[in-house]
């Protein structure tokens, strides 16, 4: 027989092999290829219509909301921008990356660690990252690539808009802090696009045409409503100043709490601004929060217009929380629960449960986890986190996990938070304590930590922190 012949005999037996045993089942990989939309937020506090305010315009973010779970209660581990979004990428807690502030970069303490966009391109994804996913200085290095970490993405893009070749317009009511710490603000001219957010969703839009016949996941990094809080005009006027709150400086847990628990501001209260300089900058938060929500809304037309939803997870997330008056403090870096709680919104194919929130205490590290979950990516072994899967199918679903927060005061004082579904326990050392009951005491008025009644519970939330602690 010759060689001709022999292939085409080959063929057909094989053929005749397939068509009787039939097609071999796909794998599970192959099965859950589902793209990922990783969308973060800079500074994003809860002030949002899906968590019930009703003062704040964020139709697409609530839209978003009622096609997959809202968590109540998720929580960052570390109220700074790059310790936290450290943690989330690498699925390991401050403790074990041992990055605390806006300089070190994790690769420094773990050079082979195994990200979370590089977990899904050892699968055969295409990754790309369209501005702040890991830490850069904000507004500072906008238009550069910051401490972002090279390994974790096939592309990267690093948009710089308007507003920040306008600064010099820019209002500053804590004229003694660089824009990156300030309450400063601009309702600006111009368009949504001419902004840097604008321009990060136009180009993770392109990134999703470009690649949608293939398993991709992109992460768009807004920058906003991180200070300085600047948007077009048009969402300032969606505030007008008469129905934004106004502070009166009067907060009798200062002389319950421990004196660190309110370090994080000097001078204390608001960083030496005045209560009607505090309501100026409440309105230019809010406005920026309202015009990140309609580059989301850009995002999800998108991927309605190019039919990918009913393939994409989609993740929405802050970095952390933030103060805007409470406790008299602004911004982040407490171990409160307006800077350590944060909007969390996962979207999945499938899932049996949409439009839920669920009230089980989570954590930003169980991100990781829960992506490679959903789409059947291998995930390194020992991450700190775990999978929210569970809780997307039943938002009620038995969760015994607490959130563990931490932050630094000066160089050697670190302290942690444990938060589950009703309390909150903060340690700062030595005995500086605070207990708080949120059934009973939501705006954390009453420290508990003291009390009588409480110290069998103390005792018992002590032990359950200390295993977190360093």
């Amino acid at each position: 027989m010759n060689s001709t012949r022999l292939r085409l005999f080959c063929c057909v037996i094989v053929s005749a092999f397939l068509y009787l045993v039939g097609s071999p089942e796909p794998t599970q990989a192959e099965e859950k290829r589902f793209n990922v939309l990783f969308i973060a937020v800079d500074d994003m506090n809860n002030d949002l219509g899906c968590y019930g305010n009703s003062q704040v315009h964020s139709p697409n973010i609530d839209r978003l909301a009622k096609t997959g779970t809202c968590f109540d209660r998720a929580y960052c581990q570390f109220p700074l921008c790059s310790p936290s979004r450290t943690s989330i990428m690498t699925g390991l807690r401050p403790d074990t990356t041992t990055v605390y502030d806006l300089k070190k970069h994790f690769r420094k303490v773990l050079p082979n660690v195994v990200t979370l966009p590089q977990a899904f391109e050892k699968q055969g994804y295409f990754t790309a990252r369209v501005g702040k996913i890991y830490h850069y200085g904000n507004p500072g290095q906008i238009g550069t690539n910051g401490l972002d970490d090279d390994a974790s993405w096939q592309t990267r893009v690093n948009p710089s808009g308007r507003d920040k070749r306008e600064e010099s317009l820019i209002i500053n009511h804590t004229p003694k802090r660089g824009l990156g710490s300030s309450l400063s603000f601009l309702a600006a001219e111009g368009t949504d696009e001419e902004q840097t957010d604008g321009m990060v969703a136009t180009e993770a839009i392109r990134l999703m045409e470009e690649n949608k016949d293939k398993p991709f996941f992109i992460a768009a990094g807004f920058y906003r409503p991180h200070c300085p809080y600047v948007a077009p005009k048009k969402y300032f006027d969606m505030y007008p100043m008469q129905k934004v709150p106004r502070w009166k400086n009067d907060f009798p847990e200062v002389k319950t709490a421990p004196e660190l628990a309110f370090a994080s501001n000097k001078p204390w209260p608001w960083l030496g601004a005045n209560s009607q300089q505090l309501q100026e900058a409440q309105q230019a938060y809010w406005a920026t929060i309202s015009f990140v929500d309609a580059q989301v809304g850009r995002l999800l037309d998108a991927l309605d217009r190019l039919e990918l939803r009913d393939n994409t997870v989609i993740v929405f997330w802050s970095d952390h929380g933030y103060h805007f008056g409470d406790h008299g403090l602004v911004m982040k870096q407490s171990l409160f629960e307006r800077s350590a709680r944060v909007p969390l919104i996962v979207v999945a194919p499938g899932q049996k449960e949409k439009g839920t929130h669920s009230g089980r205490t989570v954590e930003l590290v169980d991100l990781y986890p829960t992506l490679t979950d959903l789409c059947g990516v291998t995930s390194p072994e020992r991450l700190h986190g775990e999978s929210l899967v569970p809780l997307l199918d039943n938002p009620m679903a038995d969760w015994n996990k607490p959130a563990i927060t931490q932050t630094k005061r000066n160089q050697n004082r670190m302290g942690y938070s444990l938060r589950n579904e009703r309390y909150r326990l903060v340690t700062w050392g030595e005995g500086e304590n605070q207990l708080y009951d949120y059934e009973n005491d939501p705006d954390e008025k009453n420290n508990l930590a003291n009390s009588p009644e409480h110290a069998q519970l103390m005792e018992q939330l002590m032990a359950e922190l200390k295993p977190h602690m360093k």
